[in-house]
């Protein structure tokens, strides 16, 4: 005679089912950062050779940077843009630089030019969004938004960065933009493979994509301190909700009862 699980079982089922689709989630996302992770390298080494002459880079040094910011914009699919913000100061001939590249709808490439005079832009001052503030302020990797990128594309967007350092300062961030409708196409097909209701949030509690109609992307999901759980880097339960952090990426996955 066969027998139904018990509710032991059929809670590890659900546990087994959460942790494969946060590692799925957390695998395309590397993918991301991966081509992060290249523009930071390549940014440290160009900025530790000019720092090792003994003068100040300026933006035309950063134009070495270009050849693999196209490669990694025409070889990862989910990046629709990639490139360095350099910490205001940090150039010698500009007060503020984006060295940023992104995709044009028939395929292309082409360069993000901003007018980042401070008395005439709006976004001269761009050391306040969470892409740039998170990873100067923490040293470590981030997922900002969805937020509309009025910067660069005024598409509905997930930012994806990490600190540049040289010398142990604190130079910029390397980046790299996912339009949300593309990361949706993504994580949606997983989340509703889950028994309750699920949705994806960062480390500030904001929703980066979900299956729940009770938090919309974009939203702020109020409880738990995100960050912490990012840290502990292991699954927990938090007022009826199981949080599970993705694989290595900071994104938690929070699956209500079903």
């Amino acid at each position: 005679m066969s027998r139904s699980p018990g509710p032991g079982a059929a809670a590890t089922l659900d546990a087994s089912a959460e942790e494969r689709v946060a590692a799925r989630v957390g695998d395309a996302l590397e993918a991301v950062f991966a081509a992060v992770a290249e523009t930071r390298a390549d940014t440290a080494e160009l900025l530790a050779r000019v720092h090792a002459r003994g003068g100040r880079p300026a933006s035309a040094d950063l134009a070495a940077l270009r050849p693999g910011l196209h490669l990694r914009l025409a070889r990862q699919e989910l990046v629709s843009g990639v490139g360095f913000v350099a910490a205001p100061g940090l150039l010698a001939d500009v007060p503020a630089w984006l060295e940023w590249w992104q995709t044009t709808a028939e395929g292309g490439v082409r360069p993000l030019l901003l007018d980042l005079d401070p008395n005439r832009s709006a976004y001269s001052d761009y050391t306040h969004w969470d892409w740039f503030a998170l990873p100067r302020d923490t040293g470590r990797r981030a997922v900002a938004g969805p937020y509309v990128d009025y910067l660069c594309s005024d598409e509905y967007s997930l930012t994806l960065s990490a600190p540049v350092e040289v010398a142990g300062r604190f130079v910029g961030v390397a980046a790299a933009d996912v339009y949300l409708r593309h990361f949706e196409a993504t994580a949606l097909p997983l989340l509703r493979e889950l028994s309750g209701p699920a949705h994806l949030v960062n480390a500030r509690g904001r929703v980066a994509a979900s299956a729940d109609p009770a938090h919309l992307a974009g939203s702020l999901t109020k409880g738990p301190d995100f960050a912490t759980v990012l840290e502990r880097a292991r699954a927990t339960a938090f007022a009826g909700t199981r949080l599970v952090p993705c694989r290595g990426v900071p994104l938690v996955l929070v699956v209500g009862a079903g």
